[in-house]
């Protein structure tokens, strides 16, 4: 009973959903959908300058479907290329369904409240250095120096003797004030959320581990554009080094001063920033923070179109000339740019909401990670790292048939996961659970990706018609091609046969000249083309004349009716008098003949192809109509709006 139940209720199910979208036709045993086929028809009417009947539509739509049959016939939907197509159009197709508005929004509304301020902020850095075991012990060392600052260390002087950023020595780790977006995010957020005063937990950065000291916050001073002339001063300057290049500065300021027009002149010809110098000086956009402390301070303090004293930084001497100044946009002119920030792959954020997707996707579809599973082969890697020995046991075997995902109750083994990441090697231990553990991610997201468009394709109508237009629409270029329009361009012998049988309908109201065009340097040139042409296959005059009189003579193939070029006029029609082009001296056309009506399918290529293209379709289709079997549920049709 309870079977019979069970059945009954599947039964019912199925019958909704044909009842919700019936199929409307059949195409060589592929359904065709009722909303798919109204979602097309309507397209092709809003395309129209009127709209098209329903039944000549019918007739039309099921020629496209059964090229389409025959694309699949042709195995045209399992090449390489063509897999490669579709996946990236059904992941582009796909994204927006897969992103959550509401977390991203969040995302943008942080950011853009972090770019109202700017921060000041301190921080001393440990590198991580190129193996693990350097990491290991850089993160020990970075732990020791937290454990004295939270006793009570000067934070400037550690940095000065500890840290691994070279302006740390004279600068005691000292970041100035900020803006928002410069630095990684994690690093970012212990800057902006940060007390005066107070120390962050270890952060991480891609190359370094750092303990950050937070400082003071100010509203952010928007950007600014500035130009410079510089003059450099290495830092083992002497002190004559360094008089000469300040009497330098000097001496230059006092010319832009008394002339501020000669500014950019100056910066061009004076400049030691020799990529500024080229623009005349100028620099990009920048905000707080962006440039070094002594410069930063003095461009933001200055007026546009004012010119600055020499100033002094780390990297020499400089004098500012202020041209233009912004405030903080607002959210919505900074949210094209703030989406394309935290969007970006290079972005920490980007792997938030990549994090966020997997977790969303993954109570949706049940997913969930096998810890056993993960555990054993993080074992495997802990010891012998990612080599081809991890690879061989995963392939087959007891390990490779052990399920390490399940999603929508069906389990993936880990030798699916071993294929996706064959080619990862790592020798180090350490650094190989890192990175299978940063595969994992990756692969569970896109098999929870991939369980997420096999979800909208069956349950979203728009989706579906989307991909479904795109991929049979691929497909039938592809077999388009192969069956009509390259063949018909390509094939020499079809055309000539073509063209023979239907001689008739290919004429001219105009006498044509057809030859070989030459225009030689004088006439003794020109006597030894046509003897060397003499005897000379027709298919080859024109590469003997390009070849062996090149510099003396130039040649084209022409089929010109009167009236239509000037110089075959007057060389064949007896029209005005024409000097050969260029330097040559002297014109001719070699087996030059007069025709009343094309000769050969070349002189006609053009309508000769069209016409050979439109009878390889008509017998295209035709071979179609008796190949394929087509069935057309009337009473859905009846019902198409």
């Amino acid at each position: 009973m309870k079977n019979k139940l069970i059945a009954g209720v599947g039964l019912a199910a199925c019958l909704g959903a044909w009842a919700a979208d019936p199929v409307i036709m059949t195409v060589d045993g592929v359904d065709v959908t009722k909303s798919e086929f109204e979602y097309l028809y309507h397209k092709n009417s809003q395309q129209q300058l009127s709209p098209q009947p329903l039944d000549e539509y019918v007739e039309m739509f099921k020629i496209y479907k059964l090229k389409v049959a025959d694309a699949r016939a042709e195995g045209l939907d399992t090449t390489a290329s063509f897999r490669r197509e579709m996946a990236q159009y059904r992941g582009d197709l796909s994204a927006p369904y897969m992103t959550d508005s509401t977390f991203l929004n969040q995302l943008v509304m942080q950011a853009y409240e972090r770019s109202q301020q700017e921060a000041e902020a301190r921080h001393i850095m440990i590198g991580k250095g190129r193996s693990s075991a350097e990491a290991a012990k850089a993160r020990h060392t970075i732990d020791s120096i937290r454990a004295l600052l939270a006793d009570g260390a000067d934070f400037g002087l550690l940095a000065r003797e500890l840290s691994d950023d070279r302006t740390a020595k004279t600068n005691g780790g000292y970041l100035g004030y900020t803006s928002a977006g410069r630095f990684p995010y994690d690093f970012e957020t212990a800057v902006f959320t940060l007390g005066e005063g107070e120390l962050s937990d270890i952060v991480e950065s891609p190359m370094a581990y750092h303990i950050v000291k937070g400082g003071k916050k100010r509203p952010a001073r928007g950007t600014v554009q500035a130009s410079h002339i510089m003059k450099m001063v290495p830092q083992n300057a002497t002190p004559a080094a360094e008089k000469a290049a300040h009497e330098a500065i000097d001496s230059i300021y006092r010319v832009v001063k008394a002339n501020p027009s000669s500014f950019a002149a100056v910066a061009t010809s004076l400049s030691d920033d020799k990529g500024s110098a080229r623009n005349g000086g100028q620099l990009p956009w920048f905000g707080a923070g962006e440039m070094v402390a002594p410069f930063d301070s003095a461009v933001f303090s200055m007026s546009v179109g004012e010119i600055s004293e020499p100033i002094r930084t780390q990297f020499g001497w400089h004098i500012i000339h202020k041209t233009d100044q912004r405030g903080v946009p607002s959210l919505e002119e900074a949210r094209p740019r703030l989406l394309e920030r935290i969007t970006n792959p290079q972005d920490d954020r980007s792997r938030l909401i990549k994090a966020h997707q997997t977790e969303m996707l993954a109570r949706k579809h049940k997913g969930s990670v096998k810890s056993g599973t993960l555990n054993a082969l993080k074992a495997r890697v802990g010891v012998s790292g990612l080599d081809s020995l991890f690879y061989e046991a995963c392939a087959d075997g007891s390990l490779g048939r052990m399920a390490l995902l399940t999603i929508d109750k069906k389990d993936v083994p880990v030798s699916e996961f071993a294929e996706y990441m064959h080619g990862y090697r790592q020798a180090d231990p350490a650094a190989a659970v890192a990175t299978l553990d940063k595969a994992l991610a990756a692969f569970y997201n896109k098999r929870l990706v991939e369980a997420e468009q096999t979800w909208l394709e069956a349950n979203q109508p728009e989706y579906r018609n989307l991909l479904n237009e795109y991929r049979d629409g691929s497909l039938l270029y592809e077999v388009s091609v192969a069956k009509v329009w390259d063949k018909a361009s390509k094939d020499q012998e079809g055309l000539e046969r073509f063209f023979n049988m239907h001689r008739g309908d290919y004429t001219w109201t105009e006498p044509h000249v057809k030859g070989l065009l030459i225009n030689a340097a004088d006439e003794e040139v020109a006597e030894q083309i046509r003897r060397r042409l003499d005897g000379v296959p027709a298919d080859s005059l024109l590469t003997v004349v390009r070849k062996e009189f090149a510099g003396k003579a130039s040649a084209e193939r022409v089929l010109a009716a009167a009236g239509s070029n000037p110089l075959v006029d007057y060389l064949m029609f007896g029209g005005p008098e024409v000097e050969a082009p260029g330097n040559y001296k002297v014109s001719f056309i070699y087996d030059a003949r007069i025709l009343d009506a094309p000769e050969e399918a070349a002189d006609v290529r053009g309508m000769v192809t069209s016409d050979y293209q439109n009878r390889l379709e008509a017998d295209w289709i035709e071979e179609l109509r008796s190949r394929y079997p087509v069935k057309v549920n009337e009473k859905v049709l009846k019902k198409v709006k």
